[in-house]
């Protein structure tokens, strides 16, 4: 007889569109909730690694219907902006402090969900 894992799992990286390259030292924050209308639950924390991913977030519990990832992006896009001649050109601070994607989740299923970023915009897609 198989058995048929019910435990869901979340993956993500960053890449900076701005410069080709995966953005390092990133936190990323995981939130869970049972139901549209319920609470969020704090879940779990990451940094992104030096190829911009996180691969340390928790499995996510039972009965997890959503799942919110927090980037916050204010750090390393005040400190890139530091880096570059273009900051005297532009206003000082990040444009996206924070990029927060929210997104449905079954069970047994993994999501890779990546952020492709740039100082004024994002995208975000489900990856494999």
């Amino acid at each position: 007889m198989t058995s048929v894992s019910t435990v869901s799992t979340v993956s993500t990286h960053i890449l900076d569109t701005s410069i080709g390259r995966p953005a390092q030292g990133v936190p990323v924050e995981l939130a869970v909730r049972a139901g549209g209308e319920a609470p969020w639950t704090p879940h779990g924390a990451s940094r992104t690694d030096a190829d911009g991913r996180c691969k340390d977030l928790p499995e996510l519990p039972e009965g997890t219907t959503h799942v919110r990832l927090e980037f916050l992006t204010e750090p390393y896009l005040t400190s890139k902006q530091a880096a570059s001649k273009q900051a005297e050109d532009q206003q000082a601070g990040a444009f996206f402090p924070e990029v927060e994607i929210v997104f449905a989740v079954a069970p047994g299923e993994h999501y890779h969900v990546p952020l492709l970023l740039n100082p004024f915009g994002y995208s975000v897609y489900r990856g494999s």
